[in-house]
């Protein structure tokens, strides 16, 4: 079905590089809901939504596409969606900020389905490719910062550094060494292990509380799913969120191509080139099919 053989890795290749990178990519099932969470959304529907669409998106790549990537909730346009729009318009229920991602989500499937999207990636200069990656990378690198406390706001500079001694931001400087020594020594899935070694330290210091148990069977919260999506354009002209649909497919558009991009160039899946690891050295090739 997936014509390994074409590839040259062999299943064992494939089963250790898909468990790594579900270790690699799990903190987002709980990153996710938290920073949704405080934009009103309630963290269960937040994180069954989570799974149900990285669940969805990466078998739709897996088998309809056919390429080795895992699709799941960028860690940007929530940042967006908490921040600058949720909590930016006091008295909106988060359902009508939701309206906005639903219709630059459509408008933003429309523009894939035409030669448009394509002609754009072409067309973006080869050093702002890179460029799209790195500020996504250093945008969410800093929604980190302001969650743990290591930096906060100041009416002078804007951002100034948060107190050090605060037994929060000791953890995330604490958790923070431990996932880079383990990104260092090259081990899969360094930052699943950095943080459920973050996180049972903070269990032992008595920084976080089980107070429903450890493990319980998941279901499906009230509300998950919309039931009349129609009456999101509504919610866009009577809000006036014109803008946020502008930003959010902005800035899907631009984060989709620039990870796209990226994996691609590193894993040689690039049409007519190879590239080899780290060191983005690339040879002709062609990806087979």
């Amino acid at each position: 079905m997936f014509n390994i053989k074409g590839y040259r890795p062999s299943v064992k290749t494939e089963v250790v590089a898909g468990v790594t990178t579900f270790l690699t990519m799990a903190y987002v099932m709980v990153v996710n809901p938290l920073v949704l969470s405080q934009g009103g959304v309630p963290f269960a529907q937040a994180f069954t939504a989570t799974i149900i669409a990285t669940l969805a998106g990466t078998l739709i790549m897996a088998l309809f596409a056919n390429y080795p990537i895992a699709v799941a909730p960028g860690m940007g346009l929530n940042a967006y969606f908490t921040y600058s729009l949720a909590q930016a318009h006091k008295g909106m229920d988060y359902h009508v900020a939701f309206s906005a991602v639903f219709i630059s989500a459509i408008l933003f499937v429309l523009l894939s389905l035409t030669p448009l999207r394509s002609k754009l990636i072409q067309a973006i200069p080869h050093n702002l490719k890179h460029a799209i990656g790195a500020g996504i990378g250093l945008f969410i690198a800093f929604i980190g910062l302001r969650l743990t406390g290591l930096v906060q706001a100041n009416p002078s500079t804007f951002v100034a550094l948060g107190n050090l001694h605060a037994p929060l931001v000791i953890l995330a400087v604490v958790g923070l060494v431990i996932t880079l020594i383990f990104m260092v020594l090259n081990i899969p899935g360094a930052l699943f292990i950095g943080m459920l070694a973050t996180g049972l330290i903070a269990f032992f210091t008595g920084q976080i509380h089980f107070t429903k148990g450890i493990v319980s069977l998941p279901t499906l919260p009230a509300g998950i799913v919309a039931y009349n999506p129609v009456t999101a354009i509504g919610d866009i002209v009577h809000y006036g969120l014109y803008g946020a649909v502008f930003s959010f497919l902005l800035v899907t558009l631009f984060d989709t191509t620039g990870t796209i991009l990226g994996l691609g160039k590193q894993a040689g899946l690039m049409e007519g080139m190879y590239c080899h690891g780290p060191t983005g050295h690339c040879s002709p090739t062609r990806r087979p099919h």
